[in-house]
Parts: C-alpha cells; structure tokens; sequence
C-alpha cells in the first residue's frame, strides 16, 4: 500500500516489473509482394505463431535477442507498468467494486467538473452537487473535489 499522504491512501497497487518477466518480441518475417498476408497469435504457452491466412499453416516465430541498448529504446515496461495502473482504476473496475463491503472513495478533479459544467451549461457548484448526487446514488461512500486535498 503506498501512502501519499493523511487523507490519500491508494491500495493493491503496484507498478513494479520485475527483472524476472521475460521481454520477448517475435522476430519480424520479411514480406513480399507476392505473399498473402498472415496474422500473429499468443499461444497460451507465451509462443507467438504465425498464422497464414490463405492456407491455414501454423509456423512457430522464433524470439528475437533483445540488447540493453533495444531494450533500453523500447519503453515498452513503462507503457505496459501504465497500462496496469490503467486497468486497476478503470471504469470497469469501478462498476465491480462499487456495490461490494468496499468503501469506494471517488475524487473529482476542478478541471473535470468545470470542462462538464461547460458542456452541460451547468455552474460550477452545481454540477460539484449533480455528481456527487450521482456517485453517491450509484453506490460510492465518499465523494470529494481533489481541492479538499490542498
């Protein structure tokens, strides 16, 4: 649990890779123009398999040997570490968290209220009190602008 703060409290999350995951991208297949296109898909063994489209034939895609300096270029680990943070406060996870024992807490930044009570033809407070009505209706225990915060 990283703790920011006495009023902010994220939990279960953690960006951290760790060494140990393996980075492996298939090696690229050379194309030209007279061959028909093919797809590329995971086995649940993590192999990547090149699938020919026209005929159906399955040709196993060896894994490339990825250097410090590619790796290093890649960012990959960082875009997919932000994908994970992503996906642990999606709008998904919210719906599946929100009629649970759980306290659900949802913050509203200003500049997202304000950019909805332009759209909406709302004044600010107004649309503060909307989506608090809103969130809590839906089923969130606390509702706070991230103002409260500073």
């Amino acid at each position: 649990m990283g703790t920011f703060s006495n009023a902010l409290k994220l939990v279960d999350l953690d960006d951290y890779i760790t060494p140990s995951q393996a980075c492996v991208i298939p090696v690229q297949t050379s194309k030209t123009s007279d061959q028909k296109k093919a797809r590329i898909s995971l086995e649940d063994d993590g192999t990547y398999v090149e699938i020919d489209n026209s005929t159906g034939s399955r040709s196993i895609l060896e894994p490339a040997k990825i250097t410090l300096n590619d790796c290093l270029a890649c960012s990959g680990c960082i875009t997919s570490a932000e994908t994970v943070l992503i996906t642990a406060q999606s709008t998904s996870e919210f719906f599946a968290n929100l009629n649970t024992d759980k306290i659900m807490v949802v913050s509203i930044s200003p500049q997202s209220r304000a950019s909805l009570a332009a759209a909406a033809g709302f004044g600010d407070m107004e649309m503060q009190r909307k989506l608090v009505s809103l969130f809590k209706r839906m089923g969130a225990s606390y509702v706070f602008d991230t103002t409260f915060a500073r």
